[in-house]
């Protein structure tokens, strides 16, 4: 015990040299690859909207390549098979980097829970009636007949049933594709409106591969690319344009069966005609190439604002720091 107390400092002793304090700051540095592709927000946007580009047209094309040699070529299932394998190869890139990422989901402009609510119903309520405002004005004119039934019985259900389905998979997939998760990503960058209208060039130009289409096609379905952009920043969600995106191309192929962005689709149920002045009529386009399809963008653009006047989608300074659309 005494032996203890003799190697016992005394008060007066001199203290210890103690080890230098480890640097944690030093060693939590991120590396350079880190540093490279996150900023203080997170994922850098322009490598999300890469990753996102990338992985979707990989998919995409893989998708398409299984059903060129496994699936049904040239029928109305292989279609809307394409069509579900599109919708997929847009969201699962998706749903990889929310994660990395670390947002919900919904964040993108789908909410789950507000599938076939309220929203979804109202914008194909708008999206019937922008097109049967067009077709019924080009037929006041005389550019426009409704013809007879093409389909009779059964087949009107089952015909009408298929295209409800399969336009509601072209609704989710383009409107998800260039205003979902590309546009929120954009919008991180560049703001909300020049990542809109960049999208909807983008969204125009998709269409370029369309037999019949045409330049006065392509800078409409442009133009209707603003008005979505537009429904997404007033109500914080995708579900309006998708729903009138589904319901304008349903009445467009199936009800009032005129070619739509240039396609005539079998399965229609009328045996319209369009005839007169291209500029009326947008001649092979169908009446997304008419120059009045123009003012209906227009009067859906000012009833819209009109009615929706909060904008409840986030601003691009609040983006980086993981705000919610309001809806959402």
């Amino acid at each position: 015990m005494s032996g203890n107390l003799e190697n016992t400092p005394g008060p007066d002793s001199p203290p210890e040299s103690q080890p230098p304090a480890p640097d944690f700051a030093a060693a939590t540095q991120p590396p350079y690859v880190r540093t490279l592709l996150f900023g203080p927000d997170g994922l850098r946007p322009g490598w999300g909207f890469a990753f996102y580009v990338v992985m979707s047209y990989f998919l995409y094309w893989l998708a398409n390549d299984l059903e060129e040699r496994y699936g049904p070529a040239g029928s109305l299932r292989s279609m809307m098979l394409e069509e579900f394998c599109a919708l997929l190869a847009a969201v699962i890139p998706s749903l990889v980097l929310a994660k990395i990422e670390r947002r919900p989901w919904e964040t993108y402009g789908l909410p789950p829970r507000q599938a076939f609510r309220k929203l979804f119903w109202v914008g194909a309520t708008w999206g019937f009636a922008g097109i049967t405002l067009l077709l019924g004005t080009l037929n006041r004119i005389h550019v426009f007949d409704f013809g007879h039934l093409a389909l009779h019985g059964p087949r009107i259900v089952k015909y009408a049933a298929f295209w409800a389905v399969m336009f509601l998979l072209v609704g989710c997939f383009e409107e998800f594709l260039l205003r979902g998760y590309a546009q929120f990503t954009l919008t991180r960058a560049v703001g909300f409106w020049w990542a809109a209208i960049s999208l909807s060039c983008a969204f125009g130009l998709i269409h370029i591969r369309n037999g019949g289409e045409e330049w006065n096609g392509l800078l409409a379905v442009a133009c209707i690319g603003l008005f979505f952009a537009l429904t997404l920043r007033r109500t914080g969600t995708l579900w309006f344009a998708v729903g009138f995106h589904a319901a304008w191309d349903w009445g467009e192929t199936f009800f009032y069966s005129v070619p739509d962005s240039g396609i005539v689709f079998p399965g229609h149920l009328l045996k319209s005609s369009l005839h007169g002045a291209r500029w009326l009529t947008g001649g092979s386009v169908g009446p997304e190439g008419s120059s009045l399809c123009f003012v209906v963008i227009a009067l859906l653009w000012f009833a819209f604002s009109r009615t929706y006047k909060q904008v409840k989608y986030p601003e691009k300074s609040t983006l980086s720091h993981g705000e919610l659309p309001e809806s959402a």
